[in-house]
């Protein structure tokens, strides 16, 4: 095929540039004869192009080449997938967040609280120093804590542990800027003074 569309343009290009001029004789004749075949060979050109078989050849041929690469391309995407069977419930409460937050002891399970499910949330963070909030298991903090303690000291647990005291069923909650020993199950919305909001749970 290839061979055959190189005489055809050898044949369109000859044809067009060895027209006579027209003052010679019979020039305007044989331009207009050589106009026409150039266009009957234009027209084989263009058939021999529209060719479906040799279309699907060259196709073929490109697919086949093993220059190509094979990889397939792997889409990038910031949402969780999902398999077939997998609980999607689950994948959805995961991005939930607390409502209503709570707080507890550490006889108080973690998770994601609800007016159903009243869990102490474990992802807080504070909106007024931006840190997240870090709890200690049957732990108190000493009544001499104050703002420059945590503000000096957090997050490190050697530092803080100065004036950590050991008691059970305790749990010891701190930012960079507030703190509290909590024993109960407690609202977070009942300590208004506190800034603490649920951050987004691990997926």
């Amino acid at each position: 095929m290839a061979d055959e569309l190189d005489r055809l343009l050898d044949e369109v290009e000859r044809r067009f540039c060895l027209v006579p001029e027209r003052g010679e004789a019979g020039g305007d004749q044989n331009q207009h004869t050589e106009r026409a075949a150039a266009g009957r060979s234009a027209e084989v050109l263009m058939g021999a192009g529209s060719d479906e078989d040799d279309i699907d050849d060259i196709i073929d041929e490109i697919c086949n080449d093993s220059s190509f690469a094979r990889t397939p391309v792997k889409l990038k995407s910031d949402s969780p997938s999902v398999t077939p069977g997998s609980n999607s419930a689950v994948v959805q409460a995961h991005r939930k967040r607390c409502c209503p937050v709570y707080l507890g002891g550490s006889s108080s399970p973690n998770g994601i609280g609800t007016n159903i499910s009243k869990r102490t949330c474990d992802q807080l963070r504070c909106t007024a120093c931006d840190f997240r909030v870090s709890l200690f298991n049957d732990y108190i903090w000493d009544q001499s804590c104050d703002y420059l303690f945590f503000r000096n000291n957090m997050p490190e647990l050697s530092k803080l542990r100065a004036k950590m005291i050991k008691k059970k069923g305790s749990r010891a909650y701190a930012c960079q800027c507030s703190w509290r020993s909590i024993d109960e199950l407690t609202d977070l919305q009942a300590d208004q003074q506190l800034r603490w909001v649920c951050g987004k749970h691990a997926e």
